[in-house]
């Protein structure tokens, strides 16, 4: 009865295309038909026992299969986020429903928003004959013919979420996975009956024309009545915000039974304002259909804007446009499912302009409605792609034809929304590029609103390196020519912040985005784990947790994500850069501003899941290098000695609101906080675009007579425009002092010393080290998903420990230990006693061993450190390394070296290729 009663005192209210609406969201009864049952046993028709709401799913109601899985470092519990309660198979949802009376000559429709994947109805068990199918659009059923006005009723919805196509690789395309949404069964959208006039507007497209400053609108009409008529059609524009006023373009027109078509031209003025990024105008069409006694509307939302080329480069309103984006893949660990409010959506996109930047790419998949709206609202750009993440789409004539259909369905349904920029077949698509190529081709014929690419990269042999016919656009990884992101070339040329990738783009015939830049790992913050308190469980952080804490490594978790997350952030940094100095690029997609918590836990953002800030970073100054404009420095090398001189090129990208004219740029070179040198230059004009050539630094590095840490900035002045880099110089003519120390690279010379009590610095060849690999990127998108990478994620170190007092370092790596790393083999020390690490490098978190690259201890009655890093080779060509000598000799010829513990230094003749070879003491010292 109080369901009854429910419905009944449903709310009506008018919509966009002037029906009136019954509300059937709340409580509903539910089945669950593992078995396929339903049909045989007609359960359409009947109410169920249990119950849930909708919007909902049946992962929010508890539902399904729960959860038994173990803690542990295995692919189970790694792999992602874990369903509290997992149901995949047909569900049945019931509910009673009583339809107004006066609703007899009204044509009656069913919207479920966002269903995953089929949808059956049935009134009163009477099934009607369509199944509906989209993953990207609303669910549509006629009810006309079931329905009973004023009757109770019983109306029944079957939604079965087991996979219809094979449209991705293992599930992980976002519109249809377990990776980072959940394949969740129910309805998460507006669920609804609305009642239309048998004469209606059915859609309304509209194609805004800048440079004529008016926009070309197409128009459907359905006729269920039973002849033509010959109706009037008013057209009014309307701003969404000021008193802007526009006239009333009235036509005459013949709807014929059935589906009709009309198209008009609509002047927008002189006066009309456009959208983009700085300034989101919206405006609202008004489209009222009728005669004197009765008439219905249709209204829809648009801003006029204009995203086109010219050459390779990308543009707005005829500006050039510079893409500074991120992916967003369907990642809402709370509920597994994207938000169907504007709440939802204003908070992802809210934050990413708060880090500066202007466009979200959603991977194979698209979202829905209230993401465009508030999109719209905030001037974001959007690229959107098919469902589909496949690697063999040939031969396949149903997922072709899906894919036609869903973008058929997303034309209809978002194509008005100026956020909606652009357009992607789907991601990493392989097989048949020609076919993709050729649908890409059909959808861009029929809506010429957005810009088009075949496929977000691919890896298919002879395709992904340069742009397929009738790209508007490129996304890509490298080129025929080379790399155009940092992960090809951070871990395999020494530090440089003079490079850029124009060599890569050389006569790109259309503007090129670089793909999913960055992917670089961050140790996970086990306190996010507190914050999952809806249907997803935290199984891969508990595990870490709890195998952090058996091996007495829990105190670390903090420090471990800070460090490693620190490396990211400088070498996001660099990304960035590089790509905004590069005259051909148009934009880059991170991989990404947060974490992906699919795929192996990959855990590469500087923003946790839920878009918060893991605390390695702050917007203010990640915009410094991420924002409209920025200020940027293009210089050799990381580190120096100081009978150099730093040279360095001003130059500014600005892809700003406007030209900025007769402004000085300013720069600061800072030891901590006292001011080295400063200077300034005047600049007439900041054209749109790369700016080189603006001014030049040139500054001796000689009065630098100890080993410093350097910050230069950059400040456009009387602006909010800066940016910053560090060098590292250290004094030239310092000389080497053993002193005391003994030099070895031989285990066995080693071993004879510190049992004779002598002092030694043991620095065998990296190469003969059993360990890991030196590297100075971190893991590459998560050890679990490539487990075969050297799996380290950066240097952690206590800055004040006396070893390092002449070695000016964070506790983090920065780019001045590149060389350190790189000429290194990284030691697991889990085994070994005694040996106290003064440079850990953190492992990965599947593995959580601890490793060190150098350590100290006591042996005999001697005592030792051990470096694993290369302290010998062409040293005085190596500044770093020979400073990193220099500190090491100064500490261990002190007082304040004494190691206490004894360490079982017998045991590193495992870890030492040839270190049983007693004969094998060729590598001895050259000093």
């Amino acid at each position: 009865m109080r369901q009854l009663l429910y419905t009944i005192i449903a709310v009506f209210f008018f919509v966009s295309a002037n029906c009136a609406v019954l509300d059937l969201s709340g409580q509903w009864t539910v089945r669950l038909d593992p078995q396929d049952e339903g049909i045989n046993m007609q359960w359409p028709g009947k109410l169920y026992e249990q119950s849930l709401h909708l919007p909902g799913t049946t992962d929010d109601a508890g539902l399904g299969i729960p959860d038994t899985t173990s803690l542990g470092l295995g692919k189970t519990q790694l792999s992602n986020l874990i369903r509290r309660n997992s149901y995949i198979g047909a569900a049945w949802y019931s509910k009673e429903i009583k339809v107004p009376s006066n609703w007899k000559e009204k044509i009656l429709v069913l919207n479920l928003e966002r269903v995953i994947w089929q949808s059956r109805v049935w009134v009163d068990g009477v099934e009607l004959p369509a199944a509906e199918e989209s993953l990207v659009s609303p669910h549509h059923y006629d009810l006309t013919k079931y329905i009973r006005p004023g009757k109770q009723q019983v109306i029944t919805i079957c939604i079965d979420n087991r996979k219809k196509y094979d449209i991705s690789v293992r599930d992980m395309a976002h519109a249809y996975t377990n990776q980072t949404q959940i394949i969740w069964n129910g309805v998460i959208g507006d669920i609804n009956i609305e009642a239309y006039e048998k004469i209606r507007i059915d859609n309304m497209q509209i194609f805004p024309d800048v440079d004529a400053k008016k926009i070309r609108i197409k128009l459907s009409f359905i006729n269920q009545d039973k002849r033509p008529q010959k109706l009037k059609l008013n057209l009014h524009v309307k701003s969404k915000r000021g008193a802007q006023c526009f006239p009333v373009l009235k036509k005459d027109v013949v709807v014929n039974k059935g589906i009709s078509y009309a198209e008009y031209d609509y002047s927008m003025g002189d006066d009309v304002k456009l959208w983009d990024e700085f300034s989101p105008e919206l405006y609202t069409l008004h489209a009222k259909l009728g005669n004197k006694s009765e008439s219905v509307d249709y209204t829809d939302d648009f801003g006029l804007r204009k995203i086109s080329t010219k050459g390779n480069e990308l543009r707005i309103n005829n500006k050039p446009l510079f893409l500074r984006g991120t992916l967003e893949c369907a990642i809402f660990p709370l509920t597994g499912y994207p938000p169907m409010d504007h709440d939802g959506w204003e908070k992802v996109f809210m934050t990413a302009k708060n880090w500066g930047l202007n466009h979200l790419r959603f991977h194979s998949w698209c979202p829905p409605k209230a993401a465009f709206e508030v999109a719209d609202r905030m001037g974001m750009y959007l690229q959107i792609e098919l469902p589909i993440w496949s690697v063999d789409i040939e031969d396949k004539e149903q997922p072709q034809k899906f894919m036609r259909e869903e973008g058929q369905r997303i034309i209809k349904v978002y194509g008005n929304h100026p956020s909606f920029c652009f357009w992607s077949m789907g991601n990493e698509l392989q097989k048949d590029i020609p076919l993709i190529n050729k649908i890409m081709s059909e959808l861009k014929a029929e809506d010429s609103r957005h810009l088009y690419t075949t496929t977000s990269f691919t890896f298919e042999k002879g395709h992904g390196a340069w742009p397929e016919p009738g790209d508007d656009y490129f996304i890509t990884q490298w080129t025929n020519k080379g790399w155009v992101r940092g992960q090809g070339v951070f871990n395999q040329y020494s530090p440089s912040f003079d490079k850029d990738y124009r060599t890569a783009v050389d006569s790109m015939p259309v503007p090129l985005i670089t793909h999913e830049i960055g992917q670089y790992s961050v140790y996970p913050d086990l306190k996010e784990i507190e914050k999952y308190k809806g249907v997803l469980k935290p199984v891969n952080f508990l595990s870490i947790k709890q195998d952090l804490k058996e091996k007495g490594l829990l105190q670390k978790a903090e420090s471990y994500l800070q460090s490693s997350g620190k490396l990211a952030a400088i070498l996001y940094k660099e990304e960035v850069e590089r790509a905004l100095k590069t005259p051909g690029i148009s934009g880059f997609q991170l991989l990404d501003l947060h974490d992906f918590p699919g795929q192996g836990t990959a855990l590469v953002g500087l923003l946790n899941a839920f878009w918060e800030s893991k605390g390695v970073i702050e917007d203010t100054t990640f915009r410094e290098f991420c924002a409209p404009v920025v200020p940027l420095l293009r210089f050799k090398k990381a580190s120096y000695y100081n009978n150099e001189t730093f040279s360095a090129d001003i130059e500014v990208s600005n892809y700003g609101k406007e030209k900025i004219n007769n402004k000085k740029i300013s720069w600061i070179i800072r030891q901590g906080q006292q001011i080295i040198k400063s200077g300034s230059c005047d600049v007439r004009s900041l054209l749109w675009g790369h700016n080189s050539n603006i001014g030049k630094i040139e500054v001796p590095l000689n009065e630098i007579d100890k080993a410093a840490q350097l910050q230069i900035e950059l400040i456009i002045e009387n602006t909010p425009f800066k940016n910053n880099w560090n060098i590292w110089v250290y004094p030239a003519d310092q000389q080497i002092n053993f002193g005391k120390v003994k030099y070895t690279r031989n285990y066995h010379e080693a071993f004879s010393l510190l049992q004779k009590g002598e002092i030694v610095l043991f620095n065998p060849d990296w190469k003969l080290l059993k360990g890991i690999e030196g590297k100075f990127v971190p893991v590459f998108w998560s050890p679990v998903h490539f487990p075969k990478q050297a799996g380290t994620m950066g240097v952690l170190c206590e800055p004040s420990h006396k070893a390092l007092a002449m070695f000016p370092t964070e506790s983090n790596t920065n780019w001045q230990w590149w060389d350190l790393n790189i000429n290194s083999t990284t030691l697991i020390v889990d085994g070994l006693k005694g040996f106290t690490p003064v440079v850990e490098m953190i492992d990965n978190f599947a593995n959580n061993r601890r490793l060190a690259s150098l350590l100290e201890g006591k042996f005999g009655k001697g005592k030792f450190m051990l470096a694993a890093f290369d302290l010998q080779t062409d040293i005085q060509k190596r500044p770093v390394a020979r400073q990193m000598l220099i500190s090491l000799l100064n500490y261990m010829n002190g007082q304040d070296f004494n190691p206490s513990e004894q360490a079982d230094f017998e045991k590193l003749t495992g870890m030492i290729n040839d270190a049983k070879n007693e004969n094998k003491a060729d590598a001895t010292s050259i000093y």
